[in-house]
């Protein structure tokens, strides 16, 4: 005997719950249309416990650890897009796909992050274009012998700076590549593990470095329907517990004064502070921001996105503060102790947190103009069209 609910069923269920959200303001119909438009950029990384397919034998840096050791997890580029195949199709709506560089396919020749080309990455398109994803982007500076020391785009030395400089430059040729082949602009985001374990005897110099280093990357101006560019700040890493030269004040001014994007990160701020509440704060001076949903327990240990306040709230304030066309979601996690797929499957918990949450004192703030809460998600019985995605 099937558990599961007949169309008849969902449809009869839509249409009860449609009549009483009406009764508070809320059109179940046009908050469902506009949930649809909603994108989740899911990250390649999980699939394969940030990998990549260089293999050179580097062990991952940065101080990023995926801990975990599943089986299942992907060997190459054939095995990784199956299991997203398999993740897209158990969640409802259209999403797009983040890429790092280090998953360049280069035919089993070496080609450093410098040389990478459009051409390494023409099967991520043509997947793509055949699977209606979008495609986003970020340079790799980790796992890799250049990057031994934790220093890459700050470093003291020139040769190691004009190595990452020109990785970031091709990065952005890469991320304009995507955004004309799928008609859709790629996020191109910069973030750099650069830091110190200890006290640092000089601040300042490091930081202006980093400065010079991102103006060289970005001057070639881009079309922004292809490409938008992001900067990624954090508060402290694994060997860089003491300083951070990318920190959030470094570039919150930097996206500030550069109208570039500026990326947060769920996990990337002392335990007690939230995005949800930066939110609002940021986008007073920033024209659009770049998300990265995460979940840290008790640090930076991003672990998979779970129904939490913090989430909800996230939703809350991109729905009743009218950001939905001026943030891009994200995720950003990786946990090789359980399922690859399942864990990938995350996208849908975010994706179902835009939803309705019906109180009719909302009613006069909600500037999205859909609902006297804010979006209707899969709270609400979905027709039969949806519902059939689920999985």
């Amino acid at each position: 005997m099937s558990h599961c609910p007949t169309d008849k069923q969902i449809e009869e269920a839509y249409a009860l719950a449609t009549e009483r959200y009406a009764q508070l303001g809320v059109d179940s119909d046009k908050a469902l249309s506009a949930l649809s438009e909603i994108s989740i950029s899911l990250h390649c990384w999980q699939g394969d416990d940030v990998t990549g397919f260089e293999n050179t034998g580097e062990s991952l840096s940065g101080g990023i650890a995926a801990t975990g050791n599943y089986p299942g997890k992907a060997r190459n580029a054939q095995e990784l897009r199956r299991d997203l195949d398999q993740t897209y199709s158990l969640i409802p709506g259209t999403h797009r796909l983040n890429l790092h560089a280090l998953y360049a396919e280069t035919g089993g020749k070496r080609v450093d992050r410098n040389e990478l080309r459009p051409e390494h990455f023409a099967a991520w398109v043509d997947w793509a274009k055949a699977n209606r994803h979008g495609l986003d982007f970020n340079p790799s500076y980790f796992s890799h012998p250049k990057a031994a020391d934790n220093f890459t785009l700050a470093s003291y030395d020139a040769g190691i700076r004009k190595f990452w400089i020109e990785h970031g430059i091709v990065c952005r040729k890469i991320g304009e590549y995507f955004g004309r082949e799928l008609g859709t602009p790629c996020m191109t985001n910069i973030w750099i593990p650069d830091g110190i374990k200890d006290t640092p005897a000089d601040r300042k110099t490091p930081r202006l470095l980093l400065k010079e280093s991102l103006d060289t990357i970005l001057a070639e101006k881009i079309d922004p329907k292809y490409n938008l560019d992001a900067v990624e700040g954090k508060l402290f890493g694994i060997g860089a517990e003491s300083y951070t030269v990318g920190s959030h004040e470094f570039y919150l001014g930097y996206a500030v004064a550069n109208k570039v994007l500026l990326t947060l990160d769920a996990g990337h701020y002392h335990p007690t502070e939230v995005i949800s509440d930066k939110l609002s704060a940021v986008l007073t001076f920033v024209d659009e921001v770049l998300l990265h949903v995460s979940r840290g327990v008790r640090w930076d240990s991003d672990h998979v996105v779970t129904l939490s306040d913090e989430l909800e709230a996230i939703a809350q304030e991109i729905v009743r503060g009218g950001y939905l066309h001026r943030v891009h979601i994200g995720l950003d996690y990786f946990d090789a102790s359980i399922n690859r797929v399942a864990a990938c499957a995350g996208i849908a918990t975010t994706w179902s947190r835009f939803r309705t949450n019906s109180r009719p004192s909302h009613k006069r703030s909600c500037a999205a103009g859909i609902c006297a809460g804010c979006i209707s998600g899969w709270t609400i019985s979905t027709p039969a069209s949806t519902a059939s995605r689920r999985g």
